[in-house]
């Protein structure tokens, strides 16, 4: 009976079979969401909407939508400005986000948020180019039923045409949620080139004194070739690899006290090579995770990142410098 080498075996072709279709799978699930997401995007357009509440009332609003305190204010594209006195106590029909704005002080049945300052710090929440908000639909749903109060989904303009000016105008939303919530710093989840940004806003304009953790979801850290196909707005020429800013980011950053966290996928389509959305570093803090069996737009919306994500807000890493590398199944 003549025997089949080991590399014909049934086993073997059918372990091939598997990795084979990893890539289609993740493909096919990445169009799924696409569809998905393109439903959910007008919902998202707008600007989060909350409540003002009367002076001296308990702060924080249900904990099923996590608003709490004044408006965030205008889209990052836009000049920042706190909007009070705007009639916001009355939800938008049809909002499928959960960012309805309902009245809580007088509902027996609201459980109040802690004092101001206490529990989990604000999670602010950036999405990716032309994306908006509402692609952390789940991600937020998620954050509040783990006890998180105050994910914070933030709106950039499509008219933004640079990575610096986006930063800055982050940092003028975080002081502002900072100064709401009483927290001194918060936590930040980009997606894609809203990692981009929140790096070049902890890294070149001293957002480390306000952001503990960043998380980057598929965010171009070294660039990515990908750009070159869109290379005619400015704000994709500077997610190309050695522009301007991916240069800056790689200028020395000693003393940065934020830890970042980079989920990365080795089937994400956005990055060439796919190696690109590691962070490498010498002065920061950093674990880069590798994200097997997903790609690009899955990231944001998969319940076992999300579940990771958690975990790194929560984490206690005192690391002074230095990278780790992890793997994260969820095939």
């Amino acid at each position: 009976m003549k025997v089949l080498p080991d590399f014909l075996s049934p086993q073997w072709l059918l372990h091939q079979l598997q990795i084979s279709s990893v890539p289609l799978r993740a493909t096919a699930l990445d169009l799924a969401i696409l569809a998905g997401h393109m439903l959910l995007y007008p919902s998202g357009i707008a600007d989060e909407r909350r409540i003002d509440l009367p002076l001296g009332a308990p702060p924080g609003g249900h904990p099923s939508t996590g608003l709490s305190g004044p408006p965030v204010g205008e889209t990052l594209g836009a000049p920042f400005r706190n909007p009070r006195g705007r009639s916001l106590g009355h939800p938008r029909a049809g909002d499928s986000t959960g960012d309805s704005t309902g009245d809580s002080t007088g509902d027996s049945t609201v459980e109040h948020l802690p004092p101001p300052g206490q529990g989990h710090r604000p999670v602010v929440l950036l999405h990716g180019f032309v994306d908006n908000r509402s692609v952390f639909v789940l991600l937020r749903r998620s954050l509040l039923r783990h006890g998180w109060q105050h994910p914070e989904s933030l709106n950039y303009s499509l008219l933004t045409c640079d990575i610096r000016a986006a930063a800055e105008l982050l940092g003028q939303h975080i002081e502002e949620i900072c100064a709401r919530t009483g927290h001194q710093d918060v936590d930040i989840v980009g997606h894609s080139l809203g990692g981009l940004i929140a790096r070049y806003y902890v890294q070149r304009l001293d957002g480390d004194r306000r952001v503990r953790t960043l998380v980057t979801l598929g965010t171009p850290h070294e660039g990515t070739q990908i750009a070159q196909l869109m290379s005619a707005h400015p704000l994709v020429r500077q997610m190309l690899p050695h522009s301007d800013v991916i240069e800056e980011l790689h200028k020395p950053a000693p003393g940065c006290r934020t830890r970042f966290v980079s989920f990365w996928s080795e089937l994400d389509h956005l990055m060439i090579p796919v190696e690109a959305g590691c962070i490498d570093h010498p002065d920061l803090i950093t674990t880069n995770v590798r994200v097997s069996g997903i790609g690009h737009l899955a990231l944001p919306v998969h319940p076992v990142v999300a579940a990771a994500i958690r975990q790194a807000l929560d984490s206690s890493d005192e690391r002074a410098t230095g990278s780790v590398e992890s793997v994260l199944s969820v095939a």
